[in-house]
Order: C-alpha cells, then sequence, then structure tokens
C-alpha cells in the first residue's frame, strides 16, 4: 500500500511539474503572439474597465489568441498595476506583452490644445469645441453659467485664464482644461504679483491684469512690452485717456469688420478708452507671463505716445507733435507690406 502510495504521489508531482511547464510554455508563447493588425489602431479603455474584459474583447476582434492566458498573467503578476483609462496606441509588430507593459506604466496617448495669448474668450471656447477627443459639456452653456460649473460665479471670464498648451487624454472634458487654465492664471499672476514694482497706479492683480491684456493686444515684439506698459502707467498717472485701439474694437463686439473708423473712437462704450477715463472694466484678452510682467514692471521714461510701423513694431514719442509726424510717417504713408503686429515665424 504504501508503495502503491509512493508511486502515486510520484505520477501526481511528475504530472503537476507538466501542468506547470506547459501552462509557463503556453504562458510565455501567448504572451510573445504579434498583434494581428496590419496598421496602427487606438484601443480607447473607457473608466472602469478591467484588463480581463479588454483581453476578451480584443480575442473577440480577432486582434490576439489565448485571452485566458493573458488574463491569468495579469492576475498573478501585475494585479498591483491601475489600468487608466484613455487611449493606447497599438503599432504592427507589437507583442501582446508590449500591450500588457503599455497599461502596467499606464501610457494612454496625449493631446493637446493651445489657448493663445490675446485670444478673447469666445476664441477660446471655440479653440476647445473642435477637439474632437475632449468630452463636450460647455457647447449650450452660457458664459455665466460656465464660470460657476468651474467654481467661479458672477467672475467675468475675459482674461480669467492662461494662455498655454494644455495636454489632455482621451474621456478629459472641456471644462476641466479650462479649470487648469484658471488656476493656472491665479499662480501665474499671483507670483508676477509678490514680484511687482513700486508704486504702481493698481488697487490689486486685477487692475494689473486688466493692463497686461492691452499690452498683450498692442504688441507681439517682446522688447516692447515694457515700454507700451510705460506709456500706459505715465498716462494713468497724468490723468491722461488711454486710447488704445484694442479696447475699442473689444467694446464694438463682433459688429467690427476690420476697419476702426473716426466713429468707433467716439462711440461711448464701457471698453472705448477714446472716451472713458483709466482702465477698462474687465481684461479684453488672455495675457501671458510676460505681459503681466511687464504690466508689473513698466519701463521708465517720459514717452506718452506709440504709433506702429508697419512691421509689428512701434515709435515712441514725448510729444504730441513728435508723435502727429510719427503718424504722417507711418500711419498716412503706409507702405504696401503695412503690418500692425509682427510677421509670422
Amino acid at each position: 500500500m504504501i508503495r502503491k502510495f509512493l508511486l502515486m504521489l510520484e505520477a501526481g508531482l511528475l504530472l503537476a511539474g507538466l501542468l506547470v511547464a506547459f501552462a509557463g510554455w503556453q504562458q510565455h508563447v501567448t504572451l510573445e503572439q504579434p498583434l494581428n493588425i496590419s496598421s496602427e489602431r487606438m484601443l480607447d479603455v473607457p473608466a472602469g474597465a478591467t484588463p480581463g474584459g479588454l483581453l476578451n474583447r480584443l480575442e473577440e476582434e480577432g486582434v490576439l489568441n489565448n485571452a485566458f492566458w493573458l488574463r491569468q498573467y495579469w492576475r498573478f503578476n501585475l494585479s498591483n498595476a491601475s489600468l487608466h483609462s484613455g487611449e493606447y496606441r497599438m503599432t504592427p509588430g507589437m507583442s501582446a506583452a508590449d500591450l500588457l507593459g503599455l497599461w502596467q506604466r499606464g501610457e494612454v496617448v496625449q493631446y493637446s490644445v493651445t489657448l493663445v495669448e490675446g485670444w478673447n474668450f469666445r476664441q477660446v471656447r471655440a479653440a476647445l469645441a473642435k477637439q474632437a477627443k475632449l468630452e463636450q459639456t460647455l457647447a449650450d452653456v452660457s458664459d455665466a453659467e460656465l464660470m460657476a460649473r468651474i467654481g467661479r460665479p458672477g467672475e467675468y471670464p475675459e482674461g480669467r485664464f492662461f494662455p498655454d498648451t494644455y495636454r489632455f487624454v482621451r474621456g478629459m472634458r472641456d471644462i476641466d482644461i479650462l479649470k487648469q487654465a484658471r488656476e493656472r492664471l491665479d499662480q501665474v499672476l499671483a507670483e508676477e504679483w509678490e514680484r511687482r514694482a513700486d508704486p504702481l497706479p493698481y488697487n490689486d492683480p486685477y487692475q494689473a491684469l486688466i493692463m497686461a491684456s492691452l499690452v498683450e493686444k498692442e504688441t507681439g515684439v517682446p522688447s516692447e512690452r515694457e515700454e507700451i506698459a510705460g506709456v500706459f502707467v505715465r498716462r494713468l498717472r497724468t490723468g491722461m485717456l488711454l486710447q488704445t485701439d484694442p479696447t475699442v474694437i473689444y467694446g464694438l463686439g463682433e459688429r467690427y469688420a476690420g476697419n476702426l473708423t473716426r466713429d468707433h473712437l467716439r462711440e461711448p462704450t464701457p471698453y472705448n478708452t477714446y472716451v472713458i477715463s483709466g482702465l477698462p472694466p474687465t481684461p479684453i484678452a488672455l495675457a501671458g507671463r510676460e505681459a503681466i510682467r511687464a504690466a508689473l514692471h513698466p519701463a521708465s521714461g517720459k514717452s506718452l505716445y506709440f504709433v506702429a510701423r508697419g512691421d509689428g513694431s512701434h515709435v515712441f514719442s514725448e510729444t504730441l507733435g513728435e508723435h502727429n509726424q510719427a503718424v504722417r510717417d507711418f500711419q498716412l504713408k503706409r507702405r504696401s507690406d503695412y503690418r500692425s503686429s509682427p510677421a509670422p515665424q
């Protein structure tokens, strides 16, 4: 009986060893199998998806074989890894092990959207609406409701978002990008406000942001930003009107068709700085860090006027006589390639 038992035990151990060896071999073969795809393909992993469910789906679609062994491999070797939602890029030649590695590392495909300095809020919303990979939740939402949804009820949205490139993965919402951009502006504005020059004619950081938006719209030449800010600050201090065209254009809204007239300059709107004194009530565009820094560190000097040369840069003048001459030289005798902003690089 003892001998018979030992023989059976030996046979059982041998069988178990063979089964383990077979399982190891089968798992190795299954892991090394190439994915059955002939071109790049995106795998969409929704929130709440499980590795087992995805592997079964891929087997049903003919992308891979023997999902059972892959499920077991994940269960016993990668159970502590989190499966991130998003998109994973599958390419020809990739093995099943490579795909599991992507899942383990959370290497989801990232996309990006850029909010550009000088854009108004309509342009920001339009840019987000074009992103097919973002979940669109704001299409029929008013600006006021939008600001409430990001936790800023009663706040006017213009200029309240930081221009930058924001990365996202499939499944993120348009409102998530706006929350990031709003928080980023808070951070940058606070940092620059702490390092501001003194004294300045601003009561708070928001007024500095308004000034920065004017600087952003007036010039795309980095070296001019502080000088533009200096002109505006000196005008504020002496009680002169700012008289900056971008505020007139902003006040006209969709009525502006590309040609600014004298009637426009005389039209009273809350933003027309040819009519109102001081700063406009809100920013008129997104302001980048450099424009914010310029508003808080305006250049010293005596210039009170500037006029566009036609190549994107400006002529600065201390007196009205000098300014009028510059207007005659560069505005009344415009060259054929006249530009109010720098040529695109």
